[in-house]
């Protein structure tokens, strides 16, 4: 493994648990691993702020719509509670789109 991707410790399924002590070290292991994808889905909301050609193209509501309707769907097919997930998703995207209109100014600015 590399500095970037730590060893992943062994997790003991859901169902195994016997003690708080496995619980929490798998969600801890979890949320590494999500924070992890956040980040690399940030290098591509960097990327989106790159390519954009107008700022007012950073804000697309059909596109936040879709990507929030597409989470609360996967949500749901696997057992994630889908009002949680719209909320997550919702301030995942508004953050994104914050982060991205950031991005966008300070690449531009001069």
């Amino acid at each position: 493994m590399t500095e970037e991707t730590p060893a992943k410790p062994e997790i003991v399924p859901a169902a195994d648990c016997t003690q708080m002590s496995e619980v929490r070290a798998a969600i801890d292991s979890l949320d590494t691993l999500i924070v992890s994808l956040l980040g690399e889905r940030m290098r591509y909301i960097e990327a989106a702020a790159r390519i954009k050609p107008d700022r007012g193209a950073v804000r697309d509501e059909v596109r936040k719509a879709a990507v929030i309707a597409h989470a609360v769907k996967v949500a749901d097919d696997r057992g994630f509670p889908p009002k949680l997930a719209y909320q997550l998703y919702d301030m995942l995207v508004e953050g994104s789109i914050a982060h991205e209109f950031a991005v966008y100014d300070a690449t531009r600015e001069g």
